[in-house]
Order: C-alpha cells, then sequence, then structure tokens
C-alpha cells in the first residue's frame, strides 16, 4: 500500500511470521491487516503500548529521568516472545503442534535474569501477563519433561545455571496467582531439585545436584561453578520451602527450608568469603576473590563462580539477609565491607571492562544496595541506590551499563526508581527512596499513588515511610501494595543522626 511521507511516497509492505506454517502465517496477516491501513495498524500498535506505558504514571522527573524511565518500562515488556498464532496454535517442547485455548503462549523466557526482576514486575502490573508466562511454562514442562531455565523457541537452550523456573512459579503462586496447574508444576520442581535429570535429557537441570544434597554444597572438585550453583540452588530452594508452606506440604518446607540454608557450608570464616570446597571438606586454594571470571581465562582462580568474582557473589543470599549477616565477623565489619564494594566501584556508564567491584551490568550482584537495610543502614541504601540510578542509566546510544538480559537491568530502574524493590521468590519488598515527586501504579481495579514529602533533588534520605497511614519498617508486603492507597515517603537531604 502507498503512502505519502514529507511528500515523498512511499510503499507499506505487510509481512507476517508464523512459528507453525506458511498457512498460518496467512492466517495471521488476514487477522491483523485485512482491510486496515498502515495509519490503522499503526495506532492499534501504539494503542497497545500506550496501555502498558500507561500502567505507572510519574510526576517530578526532568525529561531526561521521563525518556530513561519510560525507555526502561518499554524494555521489560519486548520479551518474553508470544509464540501462538491467531488461532492459539504453537509448536510445543515436543515438537509436536497444540493449542493455547485459554492463554498466550510465551518462550524467549531469560530466567535466571528475569526472575529477579522482570517477573516480579509483571506480578504487580501486568498479572495476566505473568499468568500466561506461568502457564506457558508449565505446558513445556508437561510436554518437554522439565521445566525450562531459558526455553528458546520450541526448546530448552540449558543456557546459565540453577532452577530459577522455581522462582519465578513459586512467587507468583504466593502473590495470588493460582489460574494455572500448581500440582503439575510443584511436581515438576521437586523432582529437579532432588535428583539430577537423566544424561538423555534435554534438560539438563540442576547439574552436580546429587552433590550439593549429599555434601551439603557443591564441591568443586566433583562440579564447575560450585559456588554460584550452590547458592542459586538456595534460592529455588528458599522459593520451594515458601510454596510448601502454601501447599500444605509440611515435611517439603522443612526439607526445602534446610537445603536453602546449605550456603552456610561454603563461607571461610578466616577470608570472609563464599569459598570453593573440595568433597573432602577442605578450602579450595589458593583463593584470589577479586579475580573476574572474564578475565581469568583459564578459570585457575574463579572456575567456581559464574559472571563474576568471589566478591560479587559475596553478597548472593538475598532471600536469607539476616543469616547472611551473621556469617560476618561483626554487623559493623558487614556494613564496612558493603560499603566499600560500592564505595571502589567506577562511576562512569558502559566501560568495556567489567568492574571488579559493585558492577551494574550482571545479575550476581543487582540486589546488593539493599541490603544494608537489613544491617541497619537504610541510609546507605538510599545513597548508594542514588548514585545508581544517576550514573548506571542515560539516554544516550549507550545507555545501560551492560546487556539487559530480556529487561532485567531496565526493570531494576523501574522498582528501585519507585522506592521498593522485590526480593524473588518471596512476597516482600525491600524499601528505600523514590526517584520522582509522585508516580500511580495502576495494578487492575487499584492504584497504589507513591508520594514523596519534601521532595527535591538533594533530598534522596527516607526518614518515614507510611502505607495508608501505618509506618512501614523497610519493607512491605505483596498483599499491603496491591490493596492500593498511598505509599508516602517523608525525604530529606540528610539521614537520620
Amino acid at each position: 500500500r502507498s503512502y505519502s511521507v514529507t511528500g515523498v511516497q512511499t510503499c507499506a509492505l505487510p509481512i507476517s511470521i508464523s512459528y507453525v506454517s506458511i498457512d498460518h502465517a496467512r492466517l495471521n496477516l488476514q487477522a491483523e491487516t485485512a482491510g486496515k491501513s498502515f495509519d490503522e495498524v499503526f495506532d492499534s500498535a501504539r494503542a497497545s503500548w500506550e496501555h502498558y506505558l500507561g500502567l505507572i504514571e510519574i510526576e517530578g522527573a526532568t525529561d531526561q529521568q521521563r525518556r530513561i524511565f519510560y525507555t526502561a518500562l518499554y524494555r521489560s515488556f519486548i520479551m518474553p516472545t508470544r509464540f501462538d498464532d491467531v488461532n492459539g496454535d504453537y509448536i510445543g517442547f515436543d515438537r509436536k503442534i497444540h493449542r493455547a485455548e485459554e492463554h498466550g503462549y510465551y518462550t524467549d523466557m531469560s530466567l535466571w535474569d528475569t526472575f529477579r526482576t522482570v517477573h516480579p514486575l509483571y506480578t504487580l502490573i501486568a498479572p495476566g501477563v505473568q499468568r500466561d508466562c506461568i502457564r506457558s511454562l508449565v505446558a513445556m514442562a508437561r510436554q518437554g519433561g522439565w521445566l525450562p531455565r531459558w526455553p528458546s523457541g520450541h526448546g530448552y537452550t540449558n543456557s546459565m545455571l540453577g532452577t530459577p523456573a522455581d522462582i519465578v512459579i513459586a512467587e507468583s503462586w504466593l502473590k495470588g496467582i493460582r489460574d494455572f496447574d500448581i500440582d503439575t508444576a510443584y511436581e515438576a520442581m521437586r523432582k529437579t531439585a532432588l535428583a539430577s535429570t537423566p544424561a538423555q535429557a534435554a534438560f539438563s537441570g540442576r547439574e552436580g545436584v546429587e552433590h550439593y544434597l549429599a555434601s551439603g554444597y557443591c564441591p568443586a572438585d566433583l562440579m564447575d561453578e560450585a559456588v554460584s550453583r550452590t547458592l542459586e540452588f538456595g534460592w529455588s530452594d528458599h522459593a520451594l520451602s515458601l510454596l510448601a508452606r502454601s501447599l500444605g506440604r509440611s515435611e517439603d518446607e522443612e526439607m526445602f527450608q534446610q537445603h536453602s540454608r546449605f550456603y552456610r557450608n561454603l563461607w571461610n570464616p578466616q577470608t570472609q568469603y563464599f569459598q570453593p570446597r573440595d568433597s573432602q571438606g577442605h578450602f579450595v586454594e589458593p583463593f584470589k576473590p577479586l579475580r573476574l571470571t572474564y578475565f581469568d581465562f583459564q578459570e585457575r582462580y574463579t572456575n567456581d563462580y559464574v559472571e563474576g568474582n568471589a566478591l560479587q557473589w559475596r553478597w548472593g543470599v538475598f532471600y536469607d539477609p539476616h543469616g547472611l549477616i551473621s556469617l560476618f565477623k561483626s554487623r559493623d565489619y558487614f556494613v564496612s565491607e558493603l560499603n566499600a564494594f560500592f564505595s571502589h566501584a567506577g562511576a562512569s556508564l558502559g566501560s568495556w571492562k567489567p568492574d571488579t567491584y559493585y558492577w551494574h551490568g550482571n545479575q550476581p550482584d543487582l540486589h546488593a544496595v539493599y541490603l544494608f537495610n537489613a544491617a541497619g543502614r537504610p541510609d546507605l541504601t538510599q545513597k548508594w541506590l542514588r548514585w545508581i540510578l544517576q550514573h548506571k542509566y542515560d539516554d544516550s546510544y549507550v545507555g545501560l551499563e551492560g546487556n539487559d538480559d530480556g529487561g532485567t537491568l531496565s526493570a531494576w530502574y523501574v522498582f528501585s526508581s519507585l522506592g521498593f524493590y522485590p526480593v524473588a521468590g518471596t512476597t516482600r519488598y525491600e524499601l528505600a527512596a523514590p526517584l520522582f515527586r509522585r508516580a500511580l501504579i495502576h495494578m487492575n481495579e487499584r492504584t497504589l499513588e507513591i508520594r514523596s514529602r519534601n521532595w527535591s533533588d538533594e533530598a534522596m534520605y527516607a526518614t518515614r515511610v507510611t502505607l495508608n497511614g501505618s509506618a512501614l519498617d523497610r519493607s512491605v508486603s505483596h498483599d499491603e501494595l496491591v490493596g492500593g492507597g498511598v505509599l508516602e515517603f517523608e525525604m530529606r537531604s540528610s539521614p537520620q543522626p
């Protein structure tokens, strides 16, 4: 079809895609564009995006902050991929054609990344999308035999580590999204958490889980990525323990809660780090906690860590912050070490070289700034949070510190600029301080208004937080937030004495 742009005659070419067949591509084309002009198709797409971008409204932002925020919100929704055709047909993990009758079917879920921020964001503001993601994961388990870690197209990729689908599904259930087959999901999670997958399985599962269960940690002489796997398995086990409690499976709850504490078995009180141990219980030497995996080409010092170093994985137990702090020599020492972790980090954006200290370009330490809360120093959470918001995002061609990983960094910005952040696999959000004077979060029929009293560019510290007039102490539950009302932060330019 021809149309005119600034007086130049141009041609619009409709294109359609189907992963099932050419006939289905024609069906999609007919359903989505037949009889419609370019402008009508454009307006329809724009209206769809306006719906998602309108779920959160902000006031008091600069033009640059507004561009960054809404770019982040947009990027949070460009993955995963809607995989079914207009009639619901899609290729399943068994390579057969299935039909999604009552939900959209999604794939391309970068779960090791997105379980931390993107899926909690969907659960809060787009629960219908999150429900369809969960139903899709359950369908994959039925068709392929296992819940995936990084589904792409119609198959398992086995990219990254752990079983983050456990965290995504458990959190969704705990937060009230229950319109899916929880029994099939739970049994699939339980199976992978308690036994290795067969050698011929399409999914690699929790590689080394048999050693994890036998030793109470992943032994470095029997498997790769031993420290990172121990911490990631523990996070999933914590989510499973909470889900088991909700389902009334008390024995499983106790078992998975015990497993979630296995991380303590890798703590070396001498070095004050999570350090690899062999199957005999000996800590592996030599140990160089600042050596990055990216530059240790022979993996002599970093084989037991994934995409980071021992320093960045030192803060890896977000789900049990008080247990983590108890491992350090003292609470003050913990605060001092965590503060140094940020104070030594570089302020430049998008450097080709990952930082040895806090690096916002990857997942292992994204939550670390919120750990100050549990140590009784919310002022340091607020201080360094504002530093990250100001230095690690902009509206230039660089934009982000590293790969967005399916919207993970973008959703981090959305949450953190609003003043709260999800503890994945739980119903808890850590509180900080909002970047904007006012925000409205639309959650189905209810709206949460976020207010900043005494707001200014210099006021980065929240000295008091209330929800509908009741004081909150550094955290808030999902049920409290989705109930709507007013979340108010009393701001000031210096922390409380």
